[in-house]
């Protein structure tokens, strides 16, 4: 569970970075590089989180 704080906490100083770099520049791409993050996040998370139902479905068959 640390690796996943660690890997969560780098994910948020990416999307904070980018998003700070949007705010200094009014550069997009910056915008769209913590969008893009976001979303490869977020499907990371429902893969996990299905794999850990996943384990926990056949713990109990």
């Amino acid at each position: 569970m640390l690796i996943l704080r660690i890997a969560g906490f780098l994910l948020l100083l990416s999307i904070g970075g980018a998003l700070a770099f949007f705010a200094i520049t009014r550069d997009r791409r910056y915008l769209a590089l913590a969008g893009r993050i976001f979303r490869v996040s977020l499907y990371f998370a429902a893969a996990f989180m299905a794999f850990y139902v996943l384990e926990r479905i056949i713990l109990v068959v």
